[in-house]
């Protein structure tokens, strides 16, 4: 197949194009900085030659958006909000025009949109929108603001024969340099990954390679559209996932911290602590019951394995 990557290049892009070129398809990167074979010039608002890729191409993956690892100011905000919705309004009109449409258009979102909550889970058909939950940041609310509007364009866009796709996905953990899981790993080595503002926050994950075989599993299953959550089915509470991380690492003690220390570490890395706070409880619902099977779904045996590819870097 012929698959094209609108904002490849960045972690979740690499990983798929990784595994789609070992798999033996022909993958095209749009970027704004391209910079070797197989990566094509567009700046994710504008036609442009760019778009003759995605005529007679089979399979759309947008995963353009600016980085969410940032300080969530005004103008940061804004940023993550533009890229998105101009991202997926230039895709879709690309496809809309094309003679030979692709069939399938995987468009990235987040499970961020689903509402902070303890109590249940969320699925597609039950979970929570979030941005009206009381005693959380304002701010928290424009985090939801922008998965919606992601979603809206690209359920907006005018492209009858081609499938469409929503992926609300959560953290995707990769053993490759700069990642999440990179990023946590580094702080659970060096003794600093204890519990959170006391833990107790839900955290979502999916493993890399389950992330690859769930986009091929949506590429595969024409009865499947719309909101998919891409997460793996047992989600934890941060202190036990930090504890089964530092575990995987062999390393027996975490220090934990509070929410002001949080912030400062946040602020230090040029971070935001809602990626750490906000309690994320998604499950795969459409997944399971269209019979995908998980080869990670439990974060122990993921960090294991996880930390094992880290050490063969």
């Amino acid at each position: 197949m012929k698959i094209v990557l609108p904002g490849g290049t960045g972690q979740v892009g690499t990983v798929l194009r990784r595994a789609l070129t070992a798999a033996g398809h022909e993958v095209v990167v749009l970027s704004r900085r391209p910079s070797g074979p197989g990566e094509i010039l567009w700046d994710g608002r504008t036609p442009g030659p760019w778009a003759e890729v995605i005529d007679g191409s089979d399979v759309v993956v947008n995963l353009a958006g600016r980085s969410v690892s940032c300080r969530y100011t005004p103008d940061n905000l804004r940023a993550m909000m533009d890229s998105r919705v101009e991202s997926a309004r230039v895709v879709g009109r690309a496809i809309g025009a094309a003679a030979r449409p692709p069939r399938v258009w995987l468009q990235m979102s987040t499970a961020t949109v689903y509402a902070h909550r303890f109590d249940a889970p969320h699925d597609e058909a039950t979970g929570v929108i979030g941005g009206a939950e009381p005693d959380v940041p304002g701010y928290w609310g424009y985090s939801v603001d922008i998965a919606t509007a992601w979603e809206r364009e690209q359920e907006r866009a005018d492209t009858p024969h081609t499938r469409k796709v929503a992926l609300r996905a959560a953290m995707v953990m990769s053993p490759d340099r700069g990642g999440v899981f990179d990023v946590l790993s580094r702080l659970a080595r060096l003794g600093l990954g204890g519990p959170v503002a006391g833990g107790r926050q839900y955290v979502s994950w999916i493993h890399d390679h389950d992330f690859v075989r769930a986009v091929e599993f949506l590429v595969g299953r024409d009865d499947l559209a719309g909101p998919v959550n891409l997460a793996a089915p047992v989600p934890l509470p941060h202190r036990a996932f930090m504890r089964a991380l530092r575990g995987a690492w062999r390393v027996p003690v975490g220090l934990p911290a509070t929410k002001w220390m949080a912030e400062l570490g946040a602020f230090a890395l040029r971070s935001d602590t809602e990626l750490l706070l906000k309690s994320r409880r998604v499950v795969p619902g459409r997944l399971l019951d269209a019979g995908f099977a998980f080869g990670h779904p439990e974060w122990p045996g993921a960090a294991d394995d996880l930390v094992r590819r880290a050490r063969g870097r």
